[in-house]
């Protein structure tokens, strides 16, 4: 039997945990031929089609996501009318509903797989072309003489004894980083996740992950994004977790998600002490909003979710980033800026803003109607309006996603935006509007061309922070001949005899540029290496007045 994956991802930088979590069970089977066809969203489909057809395969399997399930169709259909024998069968998180209406809907695709797949696609391979024995297949979706079958939803309950995405010889390696599971399952019960959905919770023992640990370390693999929906959901295996993560120290970074209310003071302790660098956290906030809470069906007191991400946000040895979602019942566009200025109050590392998808098989998809909420029936699934706020204003808090990634998540203009939004709650409104009725916010910009908007627009309407908008200019290493630092003198410029040094050492051989603040020969020098091309400044000074 021949089986082709088609790994289809938004751009090579992804890669889909499936295939290797799948192949891992089955490698050992000398019956099955496997082959994989990469691509992304970006490629024409015919190129991607041609290399399907060029195989001849027995069986086209593939995962489809928001993303890329569009996509991931067009390819499907074409590809069956050239190989009308092929079987398809496709899972992912599209198929934790009712499957029956899409499996008429695409008869190109012969089943779905709703759930975890690992036991029940390998059983599948032992019957694959024999439909009429496909029954007792815990998950599969399929019409077969006319008929929709449904086998539930699948689970595996013994996590531990599957073999890990890590030992196929189909896991990518050359990506930039790499996902593990260390849990299975969320205790949580949120209306709009796939993982509120009553899985059991399951864990791996910890030398399993420190075996899987150690293989991705010695392949040169830097990052680790942590898969668990809830990391810290029991403190005694939080706290186990992070001093095993700790050893790794300076060879792994990983990236996690953290409930910020689930945080005793002896996870507080730990997280205190971990290395500098070693942790970026995601602290699934949703909301600052109690009522909205209550309607997402989360977990957690909102006062203890404040009070844990202030203690996060005040760690300097690690970064958090605080999730918003833009069309969660009884949600307002006033209540989200309101609470992007308090997240930015907290010096939250990221602010990230999403607008919400109503997911195949979630309850709040199932409850939308009674919720008041008009959502895409077509992938992804975004919500279109909500009586709390219309389709209009969530056009506006994609534009506001788009502002915070441009300018809040961005560590050049990160401290610069931060205090013009602490500085004037009307700030990123005005901003926002400014950026939108030039028709800059859609636009691709360049780190240049962001800092160069911001600086002219603080010229215009907030002079007084002009200044430091070019010191951070000048600080990311952007050019001396641009407009945001059309103040600052390179030639003949000599050093103080009073200036109060902020950072590094002053030796005559640097290369000064001054900023003046005033006509008194206040100001800011800035000392570069004459010896390098390295375009950020290795040296810093201000008049002691300043």
């Amino acid at each position: 039997m021949r089986i082709l994956w088609l790994d289809l991802n938004c751009s090579y930088a992804h890669s889909s945990l499936a295939l290797p979590a799948l192949h891992a069970q089955v490698m050992h089977r000398t019956d099955v031929e496997w082959t994989v066809v990469r691509t992304t969203t970006s490629e024409t489909i015919g190129t991607a089609v041609d290399a399907i057809y060029a195989h001849r395969p027995d069986v086209i399997a593939a995962t489809a996501w928001l993303f890329t399930h569009e996509h991931l169709l067009h390819i499907i259909a074409r590809a069956k009318a050239l190989l009308p024998q092929a079987t398809v069968i496709l899972g992912g998180p599209e198929f934790l509903g009712n499957n029956e209406r899409y499996l008429h809907q695409h008869p190109e695709v012969d089943c779905v797989l709703r759930g975890e797949g690992e036991e029940s696609f390998a059983h599948w391979l032992d019957k694959w072309d024999a439909p009429e024995r496909w029954n007792d297949i815990t998950g599969l979706c399929y019409i077969h003489n006319g008929t929709y079958h449904d086998n539930g939803h699948a689970r595996v309950m013994d996590f531990a004894s599957l073999h890990t995405p890590e030992e196929s010889t189909l896991f990518t390696w050359g990506k930039p980083f790499v996902q593990v599971e260390t849990t299975r399952g969320c205790f949580n019960s949120c209306a709009f996740c796939v993982s509120g959905m009553g899985d059991p919770i399951r864990t791996l023992p910890l030398e399993d992950i420190r075996r899987r640990l150690d293989h991705i370390r010695e392949r040169g693999i830097r990052d680790v994004r942590v898969l668990d929906r809830t990391f810290n959901y029991h403190p005694r295996h939080a706290i186990k977790l992070l001093q095993l993560f700790a050893e790794y120290h300076p060879h792994l970074r990983f990236h996690l998600e953290i409930h910020p209310a689930l945080l005793p003071q002896s996870v507080r302790e730990v997280l205190t002490g971990m290395p500098h660098g070693l942790l970026h956290l995601e602290a699934g906030i949703q909301s600052l909003r109690q009522e909205v809470l209550n309607m997402s069906t989360r977990k957690g007191a909102l006062e203890q979710a404040l009070d844990g991400l202030r203690f996060l946000c005040t760690l300097p040895n690690l970064i958090t980033h605080a999730d918003l979602i833009a069309g969660l019942p009884l949600y307002t566009l006033a209540q989200i800026y309101e609470d992007i200025h308090t997240l930015a109050s907290y010096h939250a590392g990221e602010i990230q803003l999403e607008s919400l998808k109503l997911l195949p098989g979630t309850a709040m998809r199932h409850d939308a109607a009674k919720l008041g909420i008009r959502y895409s029936p077509l992938p992804p699934y975004e919500v279109l309006e909500t009586d709390a706020i219309t389709s209009m204003e969530l056009q506006e808090a994609r534009r506001l996603s788009r502002l915070l990634d441009a300018y809040y998540n961005t560590d050049a203009w990160q401290h610069i935006t931060r205090t013009l939004m602490l500085a004037d709650s009307d700030f990123i409104h005005r901003f926002l509007h400014h950026l939108t009725v030039h028709n800059y916010i859609d636009q691709p910009m360049s780190l240049e061309r962001r800092g160069e908007l911001l600086y002219l627009f603080c010229r215009e309407h907030y002079p007084t922070y002009a200044t430091d908008v070019t010191i951070a200019w000048i600080e990311a290493g952007m050019s001396l001949k641009k407009r945001p630092a059309e103040g600052v003198r390179t030639k003949h410029v000599q050093p103080s005899d009073a200036w109060t040094i902020v950072y590094g050492t002053y030796t005559e051989s640097l290369r000064l540029c001054f900023l003046p603040t005033d006509d008194q020969g206040h100001g800011y020098w800035f000392g570069y290496d004459s010896t390098s091309q390295c375009p950020t400044p290795i040296f810093k000074a201000t008049s002691p007045s300043l």
